[in-house]
């Protein structure tokens, strides 16, 4: 197998499902790094903040930093960021809330805990994630916000997030569609299959396209975002895609990088 500068490893059904490591991925993370190459981890997850993701590789094993963690929550902040956005309605988790404000941005509907709720000041943008409290108000104030012309975020668009045992719960696409349907806008998607996350840290590590290998366990998401942003992408059958399209590189689990 080619070795690569630099690999970007999605994570759920990647590496892991739920808390438990996927067979063969730590040791497979761990030879690449003692190799030579670097390693970044990316989640379309906007539910918790970099140092959470660190914190959970760390614990089965994986040798990360928070530098090297990119979500959908820090890649919405920065596009906010770019467009000028200060002020924001979120439908999101705690730690989506936490993220945007580490940024500087103001949420105008989250309490100190970030927990969001349907009332709030006005807003420059909507921005939508995975949100466990989700509700048919949070849906409305989020509909007639839009409708009046804010712009609309969704920080990915995945119907399904996989656990433990080969179980899927709903993911943030489930309720991006339904707020799509009713403000009857599309959103700006800034992670996978967006190659936006991707393009954002090929520029940092100051690497080409090619030489950075994409891993995932989507082909519709994480394989997609790596071939839009012009990178070299690997499947590996340990999550939602089982069946690769001909001629896309293959493993059962990482250990087919070595």
């Amino acid at each position: 197998m080619i070795r690569y500068p630099l690999y970007i490893f999605d994570l759920d059904g990647t590496l892991y499902r739920g808390d438990e490591a996927i067979p063969n991925a730590v040791d497979t993370v761990k030879a690449l790094e003692a190799s030579g190459s670097q390693i970044r981890y990316l989640t379309n997850n906007s539910g918790h903040t970099r140092e959470f993701f660190r914190d959970k590789l760390r614990r089965m094993g994986f040798p990360a930093e928070a530098e090297e963690v990119e979500s959908s929550a820090r890649g919405t902040a920065k596009y906010l960021l770019a467009n000028g956005l200060k002020t924001i309605f979120v439908i999101g988790e705690p730690g989506l809330v936490e993220t945007l404000r580490l940024f500087g941005l103001s949420v105008v509907n989250a309490d100190g805990e970030g927990v969001v709720s349907p009332d709030g000041l006005d807003s420059e943008a909507v921005v939508v994630g995975i949100c466990r409290q989700f509700t048919y108000e949070l849906m409305r104030s989020a509909m007639e916000r839009i409708r009046t012309g804010q712009l609309f975020v969704a920080t990915n668009a995945d119907s399904t997030y996989p656990m433990e045992g080969g179980r899927l719960i709903p993911g943030a696409g489930s309720i991006i569609a339904g707020i799509r349907t009713c403000s009857e806008t599309e959103p700006f998607v800034v992670g996978k299959p967006n190659p936006y996350l991707v393009s954002l840290i090929v520029q940092e590590a100051g690497l080409s396209p090619a030489e950075v290998l994409v891993v995932g366990d989507r082909a519709d998401t994480d394989l997609a975002s790596g071939e839009a942003a012009g990178c070299p992408t690997h499947l590996v059958l340990s999550g939602v895609t089982q069946t690769p399209s001909e001629g896309q590189s293959f493993s059962a689990d990482l250990s087919g990088l070595l």
